[in-house]
């Protein structure tokens, strides 16, 4: 007669199982539009955390090994030809041609060494503009994660809060206060806060995690614009030409 009675209380416990579906169904509308704006919040996080992540792996690597090369004795009127088959949008090549261009404009002013100073200032500052703008572009879309990351579970919690509010109302019109009166309310409720939980987690993680490849990503463009610099003003004290650094 125990197990009896102990299996029909597995089974009674087993039909009150609810997937997450059923629970989206069964909720408030108010709590439904919740649980929407949070899977539609994840969705557009994880395709940034995906588009990011794949595009400074890339740009990461790439850098890597130029700076490799230069490293091992490449010099920059070598990197032409590489640059070439390097797609239009990359940053180094964006940085790379600023300069070039500063200095073929520049080719009829660097005879005294006060010119030569000012071309190597102005190279500097084109590459440090071009730059900011290319790691500027890579921080699009960041802001949104940090939104997600700080506004999800609090709009998961309002999801919540209103169910309990429905659960409970529930309560009062029935004059039941049986927990299976309450139960599905609830479970419904904290489902919402789970999504804001799912939202935000990823978010801030890869927040962090993207903005700190983008940061190395930045100091490799540093590094980039120092060597060339380096190598522009060793070509213009022993009387180089621009032709050797062009694109």
């Amino acid at each position: 007669m125990a197990d009896s009675a102990i299996t029909s209380l597995g089974a009674a416990g087993a039909v009150h199982v609810m997937t997450p579906l059923e629970l989206f169904q069964q909720a408030d509308i108010i709590v439904k539009i919740v649980m929407v704006l949070l899977i539609l919040a994840s969705a557009w996080g994880w395709g940034v955390i995906g588009a990011k992540s794949l595009r400074l792996g890339i740009l990461n690597r790439r850098a890597s090994q130029l700076l490799k090369s230069l490293k091992n004795g490449v010099s920059t009127s070598k990197l032409s030809e590489a640059f070439l088959l390097v797609r239009g949008d990359d940053p180094i090549r964006i940085v790379y041609q600023a300069m070039v261009d500063e200095n073929a404009r520049s080719a009829d002013l660097r005879y005294s060494a006060a010119q030569q100073e000012s071309l190597l200032e102005r190279v500097h500052r084109v590459a440090q503009l071009a730059s900011s703008n290319s790691l500027e572009d890579l921080r699009s879309g960041l802001q949104g994660l940090a939104t997600i990351g700080a506004i999800a579970p609090f709009v998961g919690l309002f999801g919540t809060v209103w169910g309990i509010m429905n659960s409970f109302q529930g309560i009062a019109a029935s004059n039941n206060t049986s927990l299976a009166v309450v139960a599905p309310g609830i479970a419904e409720s904290l489902f919402a806060t789970a999504l804001g939980l799912v939202a935000a987690i990823p978010a801030v993680i890869f927040y962090n995690r993207i903005s700190g490849h983008i940061g190395l990503y930045g100091k490799r463009l540093t590094t980039f614009i120092g060597v060339y610099e380096v190598e522009l003003s060793r070509q213009l004290s022993s009387g180089g030409t621009h032709g050797r650094l062009a694109a």
